[in-house]
């Protein structure tokens, strides 16, 4: 895999995180959590797409897609719903949950974090007083990140992505828990840390998503761990002003023209010339937030002689002019 490829996406598209619940349950327990999009707002403002992760910090319990059959949970396991899907968690499969209502969500947006949440019962639950003895304890938090111009790796994930801690996510769900013991205690730099280590945690579970995946997988993820297409991603990362043809990357990754066509789509599910032109949208999206360089110069920047033509390709991709989104994205 080239993991070097994978980094520049996760710069561009602004991972950011949160922690917002530490939930301790009883004996017998089922919560529903509504879609990313419903909630969106009040957990990252801002962000175009939002992932909700869970990790079991003790005890036992199920996940599940609603409609779709569950998955079992052991301590320290992890597991992330990338779309933003409704879902359920529980102590046993088949409880009727109680649903956390998107109004709930923003009545407490602006509540120190992460909020303690007590289920005394199936379906009866109170807040923001410390957790009592409990059965399951479940740390609860959100990834933020950006899809516009252009982020590969989203559509790539799985709906549900399950990370066991005997895979060796186990350390996530340790330094997660210190971590919510410093926010609870009100040490210095402790929601801080809950948002590093969240960013981190989603980094290493779609590391470990790549290596698990199947021999005959396809998408983006499968790409970059593919030798040639690999290659030809990472140096389309590492060049996109260059002007790049695909008998160019061909050559470079040791294949003829039209076996390299045939492995690049068949693995990344479009051409070459049409991933670059995306990704030096991207990278152009980055300049154009963090710099006040003019639009010709960060035009030549992702490879454009003239200004009209990136002008023309920003706004098909993203459907703003360059000069514009760059305002918008300012607040200006």
């Amino acid at each position: 895999m080239t993991t070097d490829t994978l980094s520049d996406v996760l710069r561009l598209v602004r991972l950011r995180g949160a922690v917002f619940y530490h939930v301790s349950f009883g004996h017998e327990w089922a919560v529903e959590a509504p879609t990313a999009k419903e909630i969106a707002d009040a957990v990252i403002p801002g962000a175009e797409h939002v992932i909700e992760y869970h990790v079991l910090t003790k005890g036992r319990g199920w996940a599940a897609i609603l409609g779709e059959p569950p998955v079992m949970l052991e301590s320290g396991d992890i597991v992330m719903f990338p779309h933003g899907d409704a879902h359920v968690l529980s102590s046993a499969p088949g409880l009727r949950p109680s649903r956390m209502e998107p109004e709930w969500v923003y009545a407490t947006r602006d509540d120190p974090k992460p909020i303690p949440v007590v289920f005394q019962s199936l379906h009866e639950f109170s807040y923001g007083t410390p957790a009592p003895e409990s059965v399951s304890n479940v740390v609860c938090g959100f990834l933020g990140c950006d899809l516009r111009p252009f982020n590969p790796l989203i559509a790539a994930l799985p709906h549900l992505l399950h990370l066991p801690a005997t895979g060796g996510a186990a350390w996530i769900g340790q330094m997660l828990q210190q971590a919510v013991s410093a926010s609870q205690d009100k040490r210095p730099g402790g929601e801080a840390m809950l948002e590093r280590i969240s960013e981190m945690m989603f980094v290493d579970a779609v590391r470990r998503h790549v290596e698990r995946l199947p021999e005959e997988s396809t998408g983006w993820l499968a790409g970059l761990r593919d030798r040639q297409v690999g290659r030809a991603l990472a140096l389309l990362h590492d060049r996109p002003a260059h002007a790049w043809t695909i008998e160019a990357l061909a050559n470079d990754v040791a294949l003829s023209r039209s076996a390299f066509y045939d492995r690049f789509v068949g693995l990344v599910g479009q051409p070459p010339m049409h991933y670059l032109t995306q990704w030096r949208m991207a990278v152009a999206a980055t300049l154009l937030r963090q710099s006040r360089a003019p639009v010709a110069s960060i035009a030549l920047d992702v490879g454009y002689e003239s200004e009209a033509a990136f002008t023309r390709a920003f706004k098909r991709q993203v459907g703003t002019p360059p000069g514009r989104w760059r305002r918008i994205q300012n607040g200006e």
